[in-house]
């Protein structure tokens, strides 16, 4: 939230909620795991804690990848593109609990700064009950509403029974899903970003044997991909619970058992904004991929081997971007605005140098990757395209995710969500779609990059807000007082 110059700022109000005195010890929560953002440089810890995440985010991108390889050998084009166009319904329905999840990791990074070890539980506590209240009703929910909504997007004919196989079968694993990433947002929040790489590592081996003996040695093609991959998420989920409880002090319950009013209302202030504006992002590429697939089902396929390969140069501007938050959530907790200064413009400018070194590499050998996903000359083409129409541009969406997500950290959640929903709505979608009606809807991809550039430009405001003014007061206050 933007507040007006020289007035209390709304991150300096919620430590009044739960603020039990920032003069407590720091929880012995930081083990050899763990990486206190508060001390030390801002860019190595930070790197620290984003490499884990980044190897995660390699195997998360596995997972994918390695469903689309499976289909891409053992199937035929419609089942890719049928693949390729049914995880929107499953995004829609989730993205809102993400975001939760963001906020719950937000809100402890914030109590690890401060030292709160009861704020801590009640976060545990609550998130398991919100868990479990959330979960069930929405695989409900997607299995009578997922048809519909696959019929909504103008799914390819050739395409739509297996994506309503492949959507049916995967909704039966949104409990799992949403179970490790709530998991995975606690132990991030509470400076733990490693060891989510080896219970990823255990879920994405357990996810390439089974396509592979499902799909590859069964037969079974997009069922066995679904099965699989709803399998791998739930052994993900009933990881991180062992995880949790033998190496961690947090006292996560299995089963929900209660939760505090008081510490729900916190997570869903700090975390609606964002699980709505990630809803209204989903939404919008709903809207995309109907586009998409009225360019027909090689089209489809083609972006979707792009994603794969894109993807990889996506791995460091998501992995700093979450280590950005809880940078900014810990030095926050903490009280440190001289370091929170430095690392609100550091942390996005490296993000952002490296998302350009990344994507130009990509750009000029993908060609050898994508022929890794499949060998049919047109599909290529369309996945060339893609990527040399995007990936030059990553940087900018590097820089501006740092940005926002620092701003998150902060419990600044207006801004950037507006911000957000004006490069997505305002700029892809009416750029897409105007390519298409003048006649180039094979370029349709290119509003991508355009939203690209108009999020950095509308984020660089940031550093002109009542916000960041307050933070640099209040460093420059610190400095004087040295």
């Amino acid at each position: 939230m933007i507040v007006a110059a020289g007035a209390v700022s709304s991150y300096n109000v919620d430590k009044k909620i739960c603020h039990t005195g920032g003069d407590k010890a720091m929880p012995s929560y930081r083990k050899s795991a763990q990486v206190d953002m508060t001390h030390g440089s801002v860019l190595g810890r930070a790197a620290l804690f984003a490499l884990p995440i980044c190897a995660g985010n390699i195997l998360q991108l596995l997972y994918s990848t390695v469903d689309t390889l499976v289909i891409g050998n053992f199937c035929d084009t419609t089942a890719l593109a049928s693949v390729a166009t049914s995880s929107q319904p499953l995004e829609i329905l989730l993205c809102v609990f993400v975001g939760i999840g963001s906020g719950i990791s937000i809100l402890v990074s914030q109590a690890v700064g401060r030292g709160d070890r009861d704020q801590l539980q009640k976060l545990v506590r609550t998130s398991v009950w919100l868990l479990f209240a959330a979960s069930l009703p929405l695989t409900v929910i997607g299995l009578l509403l997922g048809p519909w909504m696959l019929r909504l997007m103008q799914v390819p004919a050739d395409a739509m029974p297996g994506a309503v196989l492949y959507l049916r079968i995967t909704m039966l694993g949104i409990l799992g899903n949403m179970g490790y990433n709530f998991n995975a947002g606690l132990l991030r929040g509470i400076g733990n970003s490693s060891s989510s790489l080896l219970l990823l590592f255990i879920s994405c081996a357990a996810n390439i044997v089974l396509d592979l003996v499902l799909t590859g040695a069964l037969g079974l093609g997009i069922g066995g991909v679904a099965a699989a991959t709803a399998i791998a998420l739930f052994l993900s989920w009933i990881c991180s619970i062992f995880y949790i409880r033998r190496c961690t002090e947090l006292a996560l319950p299995v089963l929900p058992c209660g939760f505090d009013a008081g510490t729900l209302r916190q997570i869903v202030r700090i975390g609606l904004p964002l699980g709505l504006n990630s809803a209204l992002y989903s939404i919008g590429h709903v809207f995309l991929q109907a586009l998409y697939n009225l360019q027909g089902s090689v089209f489809v396929a083609g972006c979707s081997v792009a994603g794969k390969v894109g993807g990889l140069a996506n791995i460091t501007v998501t992995s700093l971007s979450q280590a950005t938050s809880v940078f900014a959530g810990q030095n926050l907790g903490a009280q440190d605005y001289r370091r929170l200064r430095r690392g609100g413009w550091l942390l996005p400018a490296a993000s952002g140098l490296l998302a350009l070194a990344g994507g130009l590499l990509m750009a000029a050998c993908c060609r050898p990757l994508l022929l890794l996903f499949t060998q049919d000359e047109a599909v290529l083409a369309f996945a060339v395209r893609y990527i040399r129409v995007v990936l030059p541009f990553q940087w900018c969406y590097a820089a501006f995710n740092a940005i926002m997500s620092f701003a998150n950290g902060m419990g600044e959640i207006r801004y950037a969500t507006i911000v957000n929903i004006i490069l997505l709505w305002g700029v892809r979608i009416p750029a897409s779609y105007l390519l298409a009606w003048l006649g180039y809807g094979g370029y349709a991809m290119a509003g991508v990059p355009l939203s690209f550039v108009a999020g950095l430009l509308a984020m660089l405001f940031y550093y002109k807000s009542h916000a960041w003014a307050d933070i640099r007061a209040h460093a420059e206050a610190q400095e004087s007082a040295k």
